[in-house]
């Protein structure tokens, strides 16, 4: 199964209008139908699936998965997250994208076979502005995320452990918007 080009697929439909999203909620059922088009049967795809329907006893940070494919026959399982913030609070939203991170991260952990945290913006300041340090630094210069990762400001101070590495590689559309896979 080719799932990360299958969702790059997705979103290179998404660039020449063969589907349009206005919101998170949108962007998840679109992919979902259309990676449900890409695999074959016996595969499942659900969405919002719960951890617990295939651990039953684990507790983490989140408790379901926005799109899960698997193979009910086997121990075969991906996990999707997916972000589309569009609301500014550009802070709070990149140390979310970054616990979508670490999710996948604990999913992979518990026995997934690959897990990915999918982003896509049409917010520039996502990917480019004046501030480049702090949590600015992994979406804006490409500094790897790892390590404890702190969030300031907001409603309260929180940190992260994010035990191995990734690096955000912003994938550019023509219709204004970019993305990036992260596979954990």
């Amino acid at each position: 199964m080719n799932l990360k080009g299958d969702i790059s697929t997705f979103f290179r439909f998404l660039e020449v209008g063969v589907f349009e999203t206005e919101n998170e909620f949108s962007l998840q059922h679109e992919l979902g139908i259309f990676l449900r088009t890409m695999i074959e049967s016996p595969y499942k795809l659900q969405f919002g699936r719960s951890v617990n329907f295939f651990y039953p006893d684990e507790k983490g940070q989140k408790s379901e998965i926005d799109i899960v494919i698997y193979n009910p026959a086997t121990e075969e399982r991906y996990g999707i997250e997916l972000n589309f913030p569009n609301k500014g609070q550009h802070v709070e939203q990149m140390f979310h994208l970054i616990k979508d991170i670490k999710f996948m991260e604990e999913v992979k952990k518990l026995g997934f076979t690959k897990t990915y945290a999918v982003t896509y913006v049409e917010d520039a300041l996502y990917y480019r502005g004046s501030k480049t340090d702090g949590i600015y630094a992994y979406f804006r210069s490409n500094k790897p995320i790892h390590g404890v990762i702190q969030k300031h400001g907001g409603k309260k101070e929180e940190s992260l452990q994010i035990e191995n590495t990734y690096k955000v590689r912003w994938n550019s559309l023509g219709n204004g918007g970019k993305y990036y896979i992260v596979e954990t």
